[in-house]
């Protein structure tokens, strides 16, 4: 990347953690950037992500490879500053319903035959190995991973940002739904809701859930199985959870500020999504997670939620990241995953490379757009 012309342009739709991330590093390598948000900074899926870093339970092999290469990049991150608050590795817990120890037993040795780092764990066990939790929850065994983290997107976006605004990218706030401009057949820029033009060499369309919906218009079909999803942040509480919890009433995960941050899927009924693309959940409903959440803390701390977000969850039609150059559409770029927060400082590395050098990745090799054509 360092033999790049600096007078090279790229323009990125989407202001979460894969735009953010690939911005910066075609930054640091020389490239001019400009960042088009439809509105703030991780307003969309990176802002209500639980955010697990983990390559836990089955996959595909480059999916695994590429995950671990992800949470690798992270404890890079993690080692420059342990004290960091929103960036953490105290590792993963999970367990299955009761009645389920023979699946829990064969995915943990799944997990050891592919190399990742797994522990079952009866419930007397999980007091020394994973702090915070309430072992009683437990009904038979779980599986802890030792190497897991967490990371605070938001967060970590406002890090990144710091950088991308010290390497001079210029960044476009609520610039409603942008799209890709294409002349020739190739993408030369990039066109904001109000018309505003930016022209550039290459485009990456990063936003989310909305990315199939971006490059549609370009001829491209990008399956989208997004599902609508929910975010909860409790009120500070002293809970002395390090693990993130993943069981089958709540997923759980310690939060700057001595909160916690709740998700599961069970209460996607309870969401209602209204004309004008907001979405509504009954408060009943909310409290309902807390409480499953606080039966899981040692303690069991009375939890009450501060806030919630809700909106889709970025997942490609096959379950599988998207990366890479549009064949269609020389020079537009996509990165669509639900894996976006372990991915995303792996992700922006390696897209950036590929936007810089025109040389594709092997490591991208399996995720390419158009496998789906």
């Amino acid at each position: 990347m360092s033999s790049t012309s600096p007078s090279r342009k790229v323009a990125v739709i989407g202001g979460g953690i894969l735009g953010v991330s690939t911005a910066v590093n075609l930054l640091r390598a020389g490239a001019s950037v400009v960042l088009l948000t439809e509105s703030g900074l991780t307003s969309e899926a990176s802002g209500r992500s639980l955010s697990w870093l983990n390559s836990a339970g089955e996959r595909s092999t480059p999916y695994h490879q590429l995950r671990m290469a992800g949470v690798d990049r992270y404890r890079t991150l993690f080692a420059s500053d342990p004290s960091r608050e929103w960036l953490q590795f105290g590792g993963g817990l999970m367990w299955n319903p009761a009645g389920q120890a023979g699946a829990t037993a064969a995915r943990h040795q799944y997990e050891l035959d592919k190399g990742y780092d797994s522990k079952l764990l009866e419930p007397a066990e999980i007091a020394s190995m994973a702090p915070g939790v309430d072992a009683s929850a437990v009904p038979e065994n779980a599986i802890f991973n030792p190497g897991e983290g967490w990371v605070s997107l938001p967060d970590l976006v406002e890090f990144l940002m710091a950088e991308f605004h010290e390497l001079g990218g210029e960044l476009v706030l609520n610039a409603g739904k942008a799209s890709v401009v294409v002349e020739g057949g190739r993408a030369v820029g990039v066109q904001a809701a109000s018309g505003a033009a930016h022209d550039a060499d290459a485009v990456l369309v990063a936003c989310g859930a909305a990315t199939p919906s971006v490059v549609a218009p370009l001829g491209v079909d990008i399956p989208n199985g997004s599902p609508v999803s929910m975010l909860v942040i409790t009120k500070p509480t002293d809970h002395g959870l390090a693990p993130v919890l993943n069981t089958p009433r709540a997923a759980v995960r310690p939060n700057p500020g001595n909160t916690l941050a709740l998700d599961h899927d069970w209460y996607e009924e309870s969401i209602t999504e209204h004309a004008d693309g907001t979405f509504s959940i009954p408060d009943d409903v909310v409290q309902e997670l807390a409480d499953e959440a606080s039966k899981l803390i040692a303690g069991n701390p009375e939890l009450k939620p501060a806030s919630w977000k809700i909106g889709y969850k970025p997942i490609p039609g096959d379950g599988e990241p998207v990366f890479g150059e549009l064949e269609k559409v020389p020079g537009c770029f996509v990165a669509f995953t639900h894996s976006g927060a372990t991915l995303g400082l792996i992700a922006g590395e390696l897209l950036a490379g590929e936007i810089l050098t025109g040389a594709r990745h092997p490591m991208l090799e399996t995720f390419r757009p158009e496998r789906f054509s």
